[in-house]
């Protein structure tokens, strides 16, 4: 082996690049309006192309680490698979490999990630990311709707700061904003409940990520926030119940919770006008009910999957007249699977995340680590946005979902039954062991 080939792999398997490598990756993708923005497509895509090319360095490095029915959960394959049989039914081969690419990319940067950093790691590395970006969004949003009092066009910034919001940031619309902002309350109280970063710095990131939250002057948001308020709640419950109590416990949380959400369904008219959210609802509402009629035109297979929207494609062209909106999706995942994918897809895709929640919900309740519990709330606040957007199905979104079904399915999937033992046809070294 020459001194040039030992070098790099010896780059390829350090701690440092895995740990560097995890923190560019979650930059990349959170920072994706802001990337396009000043980059362009093709500037963003080599960036994720890069970051891919890496990863798969590292993957073939440190081969002898993996197994390789670890590499991915076996319905997350699946998925991805029959997305990309779609494209034999689709009306452009080139839109769907394009749209397929969204998410395929996504997925093996999570999945690398997954394989090389642990939980506590990742949360690190998406903490540090996500104070800067948010720290950014303030600062931009001070520069634009105080000092200057303009709007950054470019940035989708309006610069409403001194009317009280609503801001966008650095992340295109007050919702994408929102979104970001739960996730990161999430993150920066994990790290405060693991001792992960100082007190102060804790206190300074959950106060930023409040008052963006606030700021953002979303009705979504206020859902989201609730929705994470209470799994959080009912997550510290189980936590703290003795564990022959705790099976009891969990189905008795099920039901109410299955109760709640026929109530919800029910008396969701009352609740939209007490969110002060009607006009969203009423465009979301007309929007699924022309996805619903094409839906019912494949209802198999679907219409072959793009990702966002493409022009001047059937069906997309016909619902944005339909609507009379520029639509870029379906601002529902459950509706954009089911109408690029066709019920096989939402059946795949209401099992993977199902299964990855279940896995990442029991290990968050019998793990005392406050660590474990980040998977779980992720998952959550994720799925509970998928219902009104769609960026679950790509970019940051799609890569943490991917990366929390991951790690769950090796703590708790059938994997980790499995003979690891030198023996084993399957067994790999050790976590950090250079072959």
């Amino acid at each position: 082996m020459t001194t040039l080939r030992r070098a790099t792999l010896d780059f390829l398997r350090s701690s440092a690049l895995a740990a560097a490598f995890t923190t560019v990756t979650i930059g990349a993708l959170f920072s994706t309006h802001l990337l396009r923005q000043l980059m362009g497509d093709a500037g963003y895509g080599a960036v994720i192309t890069g970051l891919c090319v890496i990863g798969a360095g590292m993957i073939v490095a440190r081969r002898r680490e993996l197994r390789v029915f670890e590499i991915m959960p076996t319905l997350l394959l699946l998925f991805l698979l029959w997305l990309l049989l779609t494209v034999f039914w689709s009306r452009s081969t080139g839109a769907t490999l394009g749209g397929w690419l969204q998410i395929a990319a996504p997925t093996f940067l999570a999945v690398v990630v997954a394989q090389f950093r642990d939980t506590l790691q990742t949360v690190r590395a998406t903490g540090d990311v996500l104070r800067a970006l948010l720290v950014g969004s303030l600062a931009i949003e001070i520069l634009s709707g105080i000092l200057l009092d303009l709007p950054v066009p470019f940035l989708g910034i309006a610069g409403n700061l001194a009317e009280g919001g609503p801001i966008q940031g650095l992340f295109g619309t007050r919702t994408m904003l929102g979104l970001v902002t739960i996730l990161a309350l999430i993150t920066f109280l994990v790290e405060w409940r693991t001792r992960s970063v100082s007190t102060g710095l804790s206190v300074f990131s959950v106060v930023l990520a409040c008052l963006l939250a606030v700021f953002t002057d979303s009705p979504i948001v206020l859902g989201m926030a609730l929705i994470a308020g209470l799994a959080t709640g009912i997550l510290a419950i189980v936590r703290r119940t003795p564990p022959e109590r705790r099976t009891a416990l969990q189905w008795a949380i099920a039901g109410a919770l299955a109760i709640g959400g026929i109530l919800v369904f029910t008396f969701r008219r009352p609740i939209v006008y007490w969110l002060n959210a009607e006009p969203d609802f009423l465009t979301r509402s007309r929007l699924w009910n022309e996805i619903l009629d094409m839906a019912a035109l494949r209802p198999v297979q679907g219409w072959g999957w793009v990702g966002s929207w493409p022009d001047n494609l059937m069906p997309y062209y016909f619902i944005r007249g339909a609507t009379g909106r520029e639509h870029g999706s379906a601002l529902n995942a459950w509706m954009d699977v089911l109408l690029q994918a066709g019920a096989v897809g939402v059946v795949l895709f209401v099992g993977f995340a199902g299964l990855a929640l279940a896995r990442a919900w029991v290990t968050a309740s019998e793990r005392r680590s406050t660590v474990y519990t980040w998977p779980a709330l992720v998952i959550i606040t994720l799925l509970a946005d998928s219902v009104v957007t769609s960026s679950l199905l790509g970019g940051f979104g799609w890569f943490l979902l991917v990366v929390c079904a991951t790690r769950a399915s090796l703590v708790r999937g059938w994997r980790s039954g499995l003979d690891t033992g030198p023996e084993s046809p399957g067994w790999r070294m050790p976590r950090g062991t250079v072959p």
